[in-house]
């Protein structure tokens, strides 16, 4: 296996930069249990649409996400569901020194 680079790292701190947010974790965490429109995931993080459309075009960007367009309404779906084996790893980390 090649030794990584620091555009490597680059690109994996852009992943991290994804979702280095509450409101984005947890749409993450309900898109793990399937695919939502902007307006489900609006509702669930008590924000408006916009921005809840500019925070889905982050985790987009990084890979996390995809979605697809029926009608009027724009639906999610998880693309790497890997990510919540990083949920888990943070979990214990919190388990072992909570605050």
């Amino acid at each position: 296996m090649a030794k990584p680079k620091p555009a490597d790292f680059k690109a994996q701190a852009q992943v991290f930069k994804a979702l280095a947010h509450p409101g984005r974790l947890l749409m993450v965490d309900e898109l793990s249990r399937g695919e939502r429109c902007v307006c489900e995931l609006a509702a669930l993080v008590g924000s408006e649409m916009p921005t809840v459309s500019r925070h889905l075009s982050q985790l987009k960007s990084a890979g996390i996400v995809d979605d697809e367009k029926r009608g009027a309404q724009v639906f999610y779906r998880l693309v790497t569901p890997c990510v919540m084996n990083f949920f888990q790893c943070v979990a214990s980390v919190r388990k072992r020194f909570p605050q």
